[in-house]
């Protein structure tokens, strides 16, 4: 059972800042998650992978992987603990850009058309980022069964998802924090 509270504890001394910010997504915010911060620290890495394997539960699916940059050290935590633990999750990176050279994939990685597999992110807002990830696994041949985020912003995301048939489960949602959601501008 991986331990919530301690990764609340590190995403506050590491990540979450406040003042004047604007997200990816556009809308303006009073504080900003860095969980880039957190992903890439080693107790952080462990105890995202431990949260989002018990997410999983026994109903793993075949990938889990998302949109480079943010998702990568995410992707390979994942893979690293599940590998531990014999569960046979494979990883993948979902490229913002279309690759010029060689195979010009969008999608790398030890995946097949027809694996299933699950988005990750570290912060959602709008879903934004994840959205053009889905597209991109699943243009790849992926069967994307879901979303999961280590902290939710609840500013949307998941409505936006669900209309599209993606669930999206998270770690944390930023009320873990005491933050009420913002509706940005």
């Amino acid at each position: 059972m991986y331990d919530k509270q301690a990764l609340i504890n590190l995403i506050r001394e590491y990540a979450l800042e406040f003042g004047d910010f604007t997200l990816a997504s556009g809308k303006k915010a009073s504080f900003y998650l860095d969980c880039r911060k957190v992903t890439l620290h080693p107790r952080g890495a462990n105890l995202i992978a431990e949260g989002i394997l018990e997410l999983l539960g026994d109903d793993l699916p075949q990938a889990v992987g998302g949109m480079a940059i943010g998702a990568d050290p995410i992707t390979a935590a994942v893979i690293t603990v599940a590998g531990q633990q014999n569960k046979p999750i494979k990883g993948f990176i979902v490229r913002k850009e279309s690759k010029e050279h060689g195979k010009g994939r969008d999608v790398e990685g030890p995946v097949e058309p027809g694996d299933t597999a699950v988005i990750v992110e570290d912060t959602t807002t709008t879903g934004g980022s994840s959205l053009k990830a889905i597209d991109k696994a699943e243009a790849a041949g992926l069967k994307v069964v879901g979303v999961i985020s280590i902290v939710d912003r609840l500013a949307g995301a998941a409505e936006i998802f669900a209309e599209r048939g993606y669930p999206l489960r998270s770690l944390l949602t930023i009320r873990d924090f005491g933050i009420e959601p913002e509706t940005g501008e």
